[in-house]
Parts: structure tokens; sequence; C-alpha cells
């Protein structure tokens, strides 16, 4: 970015601290969810929730796409890997996410399972260019800032005529996961999850523009701010929502129009929707099943998707017990309320996928916000 620094200006941020606390009601909280997990590290790598006001606290929600992903979607990515004739490809954070009985695909591949991390979907097809003889398969995952790429992969295997080129589809939805959060019951033992207005994704909205998530403000009565990655973006954002609040509005604005437009990248979202389709619903961890909240490939594409090339068995899949990720993605429960966050649970050792992934809120807890919490949990404010 070109002007980097005056996004992370210390002087500007306790200014905008400041009128932050000027404009928030002292008689009553604000809970606000950051949906992307982006958001979440920049909130405790710039401790910008230590300039905010005792009554606005965020709330983390499911914005990592490594950490929403199923355990089952997971275990049938390693039935896959561990066919013989098998190319799996994927990103790298999907290496490290532990399935059933932590089974990970990095330990399938050292069981011998041929699993190939890639940076791109262009990565994945000179794979399959350059052996003709194995099948390919790529593992797609994310929001729809990755999905125009699994889409224009599978165009150019078609073009090209790679009939060893599949996609497993796991590309999901953000605005129906949104109106789902409202919606959901609280799980049992927990208190409902209390939000009042979002911090809606920047880099999905790029792509998808602004005007989509209108339909769920205007439906549930919870105002959205599309906000930047810098802390800047987040605290400007959260200012905007708060005012919104306080005047009982509830529409979509967008803070971080130097990127975003209403209606986003219109030639991405054609591309996608040549070849990709809704699924009727789709399983996201944490959130339980959601409707029309993830992505198929088309019929026209069929030769390319590999849930109709490969057979996959029905299975018993099953998240650990005691991790809390599937509370801590629904904005339930913090990590530090996992006992086995820090202890069990750590980045060399994750127990679960939210502390996996770059974008995981334990991720967060864990390199950002520990001397934090420790510090609230103690009462002292020096640690």
């Amino acid at each position: 970015m070109k002007y980097i620094r005056e996004f992370r200006d210390g002087k500007l941020a306790r200014r905008l601290g400041t009128a932050i606390a000027r404009e928030a009601d002292p008689g009553r909280r604000y809970h606000l969810m950051e949906f992307c997990g982006g958001h979440t590290h920049a909130i405790f790598r710039y401790g910008v929730q230590d300039l905010m006001p005792d009554n606005v606290e965020y709330v983390h929600g499911p914005g990592c796409p490594v950490c929403v992903l199923p355990v089952r979607r997971l275990d049938d990515a390693v039935e896959l890997a561990l066919r013989q004739d098998v190319i799996l490809t994927t990103y790298g954070d999907m290496m490290r996410v532990p399935g059933t009985k932590q089974k990970s695909l990095l330990k399938a591949k050292a069981e011998g399972a041929d699993i190939r991390m890639v940076y791109s979907t262009q990565d994945a097809l000179k794979i399959a260019r350059d052996n003709p003889g194995r099948e390919v398969v790529f593992f797609a995952i994310g929001f729809e800032t990755t999905t125009p790429p699994t889409a224009v992969a599978i165009l150019q295997a078609k073009a090209e005529g790679i009939a060893n080129f599949t996609v497993f589809c796991n590309h999901v939805l953000t605005p129906p996961a949104i109106a789902h959060i409202v919606e959901a019951p609280a799980g049992p033992g927990e208190a409902p999850v209390r939000i009042d207005g979002f911090l809606g994704p920047s880099h999905v909205s790029s792509v998808i523009g602004s005007a989509p998530y209108e339909p769920a403000a205007r439906a549930f009565r919870k105002p959205i701010v599309i906000a930047g990655f810098e802390p800047l973006d987040v605290m400007q954002s959260t200012l905007m929502l708060i005012r919104q609040i306080n005047e009982g509005r509830h529409v979509v604005e967008n803070q971080y129009t130097r990127v975003v437009t209403r209606h986003g990248n219109r030639k991405a979202q054609r591309l996608v929707a040549d070849v990709l389709e809704r699924r009727r619903d789709f399983e996201w961890r944490g959130l339980g099943t959601v409707p029309e909240s993830a992505l198929k490939i088309r019929s026209a594409y069929e030769e390319f998707d590999a849930e109709s090339r490969f057979t996959l068995s029905p299975k018993a899949s099953r998240e650990v017990k005691s991790c809390e990720c599937p509370a801590v993605l629904r904005g339930a429960k913090k990590p530090t309320e996992c006992k086995l966050f820090g202890t069990v649970c750590t980045p060399d050792n994750p127990i679960g996928a939210c502390m996996v992934s770059s974008e995981g809120a334990c991720a967060a807890y864990w390199t950002y916000g520990r001397k934090r919490e420790a510090a609230l949990a103690t009462g002292d404010a020096a640690a």
C-alpha cells in the first residue's frame, strides 16, 4: 500500500479513540462483530481494543475460510489424497488443519499421500499439465475473494483439454452467513450472542461489492460497515457503526472506499456465475447447515468436479469434544475460554482450526492477545 504509514498513525488513532469515547453512549453497550479474521488480527496486533471505551466490545466472527470448513469435508480431502493415482493440491493453511482423530493433510502426506502446497490455481494447473498420467485435484476453499481464480482454472482446463484436472469445491458465501449468525439460536449451555452491528469484510467486498449485504441490514436491523484491514480503517468503521446505532439506523456503509464499490468487480462475478452455482445448503464449522451459503460446479463443467469423478465414502466425522473452535467461530466464546488454549493447543500443536490459520481468532490471541487477556483477568493493567 502506498500510504501504509498513514493508516497506522498513532496520533490519528488516539484522536479516533477519543471521538469514539465521546460518541459512545455510557448508558449502553456496543457489541460489534468483525466478520473477517483479518480484522481480528488487526485489532489485536495494533491494540485497537485497548483504545476503545469499556462499553465497546468486538465479537469475533467466522471470517476465516480455513476455520469454517467442516471436519467432514476435510476428511473427504484426506480420502481423495490417499488414492494412489491422485495428486492433491491445496493452499498452505489447509495442510495443518486437523480432521477426525487429528488426521491432517500433512499427516496423510507423511503416510505417503502425494499432497502438494500451491500458491495459486495456476500452480495446480501446471502440475496437471506436467503429470498427464495422474489425477490432479485442487482442494478449493475460501470466500468470494478466492472463488474467481477457481472459476478461471476450470475454464482454462476446459479450453486446453486438461482431462486429468478436477476441483474439490468448498467455496462459501459471506452474506448468507451473516444472516444466519443473527438468526442462529444459542448452543447448549451458551448465552445468546449479542450483535449490534457488523464490520463487513473488505477483500470479499472488493469482489461482490457492498450491495449484497443490504437485505440483511434491512431485515435484521443491524448496521454493516465495510471496513479496511488497517487499524485506522477498523477504528473509523467502529465510529461509523456507533453513530448508526445511536441514530437508530441500519444501513450498509462503505468505509473502504479506496477499494470497494457498491457493485464490486462485475467481470469476476460473471466468471464465477458462468462456472459455479449455489448449493441448496452447506455445513459450516460452528454455524451448522446454512442455506444457499456455498458454491458447486455447474453441470456444464461436471468433468472438472472431483465430487462427480470420485466416489467418496460416508464418514462419521467429529470435532475434538473439548475444543471450543466452533463456539469461537459463532462469537459465543473467546479463545481464552477454551481449556485447551495455550496448553494442549498451540500453533505448533493445533487441536482446532482456529489455531492454524493466520486469520484464526485463536492464532490472533496467541500471537498478540495473551498478555492483554491475562492482565484483564488479574486486573493488572501494567501486564
